[in-house]
């Protein structure tokens, strides 16, 4: 598989995002640098080749920040991981925009109230970021805990959607 790689301007700085022959998101984050993204992606959906070039994904990045913050739930994504991970996954997507949940909330929307831990850990090994918005998850009490593009990143992103 030849895997497309583009990098866009976005208000909150340079944004890379990996696309498969499909047109399918396999990663993306705030850095124009490319090997970190790629790096993010787990060795079985890992493209063989990478060429530069462009993707509708990059529309919809780009209509997102002009105010569809709906437009990034509708490309498609694909990850590799275990079950509760590709369940957990497909949760983020349905969080909506503005409605954080904590860590906590998303664990029992997983059906594993106590599982607050492997939900941190579904967040923190979300490839695809933006496109499942791992950023909508919080700590209790607000607190914006972590985010791999950086703690700046998520808080604009989160005071974006909650406009």
């Amino acid at each position: 598989m030849t895997a497309i790689v583009q990098t866009i301007d976005t208000p909150d700085g340079a944004f890379t995002l990996v696309a498969d022959d499909d047109g399918a998101v396999l990663a993306a984050g705030w850095t124009a640098d490319a090997a970190a993204v790629l790096g993010r992606i787990r060795p079985a959906l890992r493209p063989a080749e990478v060429a530069e070039g462009t993707t509708d994904a990059a529309g919809a990045v780009a209509a997102y920040y002009a105010g569809d913050l709906d437009a990034v739930s509708r490309v498609a994504v694909r990850q590799d991981g275990t079950a509760m991970q590709r369940a957990g996954w497909e949760a983020l997507r349905g969080i909506e925009p503005g409605r954080p949940l904590t860590y906590a909330e998303f664990a029992a929307e997983l059906g594993s109230p106590s599982a607050v831990r492997a939900a941190a850990s579904i967040c923190a090994r979300n490839a695809p970021a933006l496109f499942v918005p791992c950023h909508r998850v919080l700590r209790t009490g607000g607190g914006l805990g972590g985010f791999a593009w950086g703690i700046e990143v998520k808080r604009s992103l989160l005071a974006r959607e909650a406009a």
